[in-house]
């Protein structure tokens, strides 16, 4: 019985593990494209407001 409370408890560590790895990919992606996306707002804004 010892040994399927070792394999729920290493479950969670691993999800947990997962989870954090995404929050990392989705962190990075935002701060590399997070410029990009707000030049193209600007530029949008700047059209608009010359009509």
């Amino acid at each position: 019985m010892l040994c399927f409370q070792k394999e729920k408890g290493q479950g969670l560590v691993e999800y947990a593990f997962i989870l954090v790895l995404v929050a990392i990919v989705v962190l990075v992606a935002m701060l590399v494209l997070g410029p990009v996306i707000g030049n193209t707002f600007s530029m949008m804004n700047s059209s608009l407001a010359k009509v």
